[in-house]
């Protein structure tokens, strides 16, 4: 599907043909059975994969030969098991594995099953990896689907092979069946009825998270500009304006007072502005990725730069941030000077490493969700979501599962949590545009992406930037996000923090069991590959925050009296705001 045939995706349902509303009607309610999956891009990818293998005799003798030889050692490991109690595995899981953890794993039965299964896993792994003549992104499909097939057959998931399990049901008579028997009917009929999960009512933005103090200060269609009261008698001249992504509500940033990264960032005397997105519905159906740059990005910078008279340090998260990058090598190239620094929190300007997101995303994929798009106007968010958890599967299905309904346990909801589970929807054509022009095409990486008629490219950003990466990050991961050192012929430092795509950001001082690195690489200076700059970048204890707040400082004027760097702006509404609040 070509670009120039996007608008047609995204006719209402009045503008159709009855046959084309027959076809949306079955696309959608195929992808409500599959969370989005398309099973034709699915079956097209096996086909692929199945006719290259069995025209390769030569890969087949080389499989035989792995499954023999997995064979041999898993017979190995069973002797040895009947020769002795103390008997070492014959496959160790994956460092981030954890499902295999425990003593009673490496106890007859189940360790035959926990071997048997990591075996399989490496043989299905080395089955999928490489095959001549497959298309990259099919190879790609069967291998992440592949792998959600594993994960579901798991011996961890099942109560008669989870030693966990068997022990606790004999422990409890069974009654932790009956309380994961009652947590799931009340998560079916959550489910069915869209009700948040239990528990998420705990944390009610504007009561008990995103309390920060503040004011919108602008709203138009797209976003309310929220502005936040100093804490501190003086101020940097230079405000921070941050653009979250808009997959996401903006308190990821604002949860508890405790881990608020706002709050904190105010009390270091910043003058902080954030964007709060809309939750979109049909109506917004045509809005586009260039409407989010400018109805959000460039509205925001004109009243943020207005009310200070300085510049400003501009700053986003996730696909916050890339579209911050793009508007920030539009006014680059249309020599608009008003941004002092640009920082990047888990954002991707290359997607040719898009982690867990590529393997899942193919042409056929795209098109399947602009049909599921077209007839409602936007994505749902239970179909963003069911994607999410496929990209990990292991911690955010078939873990819960256990957890939840085959030990009883109560799910632990934290503010994190429950903000996880406030999700937004996105517009048909704006995200059509985003997944074909950045992550099928790698556009803006590229130089084809255009803003008003003409491309933009990132080496033209002159101003510092700082890039922060998360060393667990499924979504962005961090050499990806390193990549835009290579692209910008400015001043970069690039901080990589322990953690995860969310857990990693929100990291505030005093928060156990934290680390990051922290290094400047000179506009123009030698470039030094993801490898050796995290072989030679000194690990530092703690949070990431105060490092990100001194390279802020470190380009920021002296501190002001509060009073000379405050000017009058309309106050709409008490944060966080109405838009946040929207379902």
């Amino acid at each position: 599907m070509k670009p120039e045939q996007l608008p047609q995706l995204h006719r209402g349902a009045h503008d159709v043909t009855p046959v084309d509303a027959l076809d949306r009607a079955m696309s959608v309610s195929i992808g409500r059975l599959t969370m989005g999956v398309s099973p034709i891009a699915l079956w097209l990818a096996w086909f692929d994969w199945v006719a290259h293998l069995a025209a390769s005799p030569g890969r087949q003798v080389e499989l035989w030969g792995k499954g023999l030889r997995k064979a041999l050692r898993l017979q190995s490991f069973l002797m040895n098991c009947a020769r002795s109690e103390e008997t070492e595995g014959c496959i160790d899981p994956l460092p981030q594995d954890r499902r295999f953890v425990g003593e009673a794993w490496k106890q007859w039965p189940f360790n035959l099953w926990s071997q048997s299964f990591l075996l399989s896993q490496q043989w299905w792994h080395a089955a999928t990896t490489g095959p001549l003549g497959v298309t990259p992104e099919n190879e790609r499909q069967v291998q992440f689907f592949g792998r959600q097939i594993l994960d579901m057959m798991a011996p961890t998931n099942f109560a008669w092979t989870n030693p966990e399990v068997l022990e606790r049901t004999w422990a409890e008579g069974g009654a932790n069946l009956l309380r994961g028997a009652t947590y799931l009917a009340d998560d079916l009929l959550r489910s069915a009825t869209d009700a948040p999960p239990a528990g998420t009512e705990a944390f009610r933005p504007g009561h008990e998270v995103a309390i920060t103090e503040g004011d919108v200060v602008y709203r138009n269609h797209l976003i309310e500009l929220i502005r936040y009261r100093p804490s501190t008698g003086e101020v940097r001249p230079e405000p921070v304006l941050v653009v979250p992504a808009w997959i996401m509500k903006y308190y990821i940033l604002d949860l508890s007072p405790k881990n608020s990264l706002i709050r904190w960032l105010v009390a270091q005397g910043f003058s902080v502005f954030v964007i709060s997105w809309r939750n979109p519905t049909e109506r917004d159906r045509d809005l586009a990725l260039d409407d989010y740059r400018t109805q959000g990005v460039m509205a925001a910078m004109d009243v943020v730069a207005r009310w200070s008279g300085q510049k400003v340090h501009a700053t986003g998260y996730c696909l916050g941030g890339t579209l911050l990058a793009i508007a920030a090598a539009a006014m680059a190239r249309d020599g608009d000077d008003r941004l002092a620094t640009l920082s990047f929190f888990a954002a991707q300007t290359d997607f040719t490493e898009a982690g867990e997101i590529q393997l899942y995303l193919s042409e056929a994929q795209v098109a399947f969700l602009e049909e599921i798009m077209a007839e409602r106007g936007v994505l749902e968010a239970r179909q963003m979501a069911g994607a999410f958890r496929m990209l990990r599967s292991n911690d955010l299905l078939w873990s819960r599962m256990v957890t939840h309904y085959l030990l009883g346990q109560p799910d632990p909801v934290t503010d994190l949590m429950a903000w996880n589970a406030d999700a937004t929807r996105l517009p048909a054509r704006m995200h059509s545009e985003y997944l074909r022009k950045l992550y099928l095409n790698n556009d803006l990486s590229e130089g084809r992406l255009k803003v008003e008629g003409h491309p933009v490219v990132l080496s033209d950003i002159r101003v510092p930037i700082c890039l922060v990466g998360t060393e667990r990050d499924h979504v962005a991961p961090w050499r990806s996000v390193y990549k835009a050192t290579l692209a910008a012929d400015s001043e970069t430092t690039f901080i990589l923090t322990n953690g995860g795509h969310n857990a990693g950001i929100i990291s505030e001082p005093n928060h156990p069991n934290r680390h990051y690195r922290c290094a400047t690489r000179p506009s123009m200076a030698r470039w030094r590959d993801p490898e050796r700059w995290f072989e030679e970048t000194p690990v530092e204890d703690g949070s990431w925050w105060p490092a990100w707040a001194r390279w802020l400082a470190a380009r920021s004027g002296a501190p002001v009296a509060v009073s000379a760097a405050s000017r009058d702006l309309p106050v709409l509404a008490p944060a966080p705001g109405r838009y946040v609040l929207e379902r």
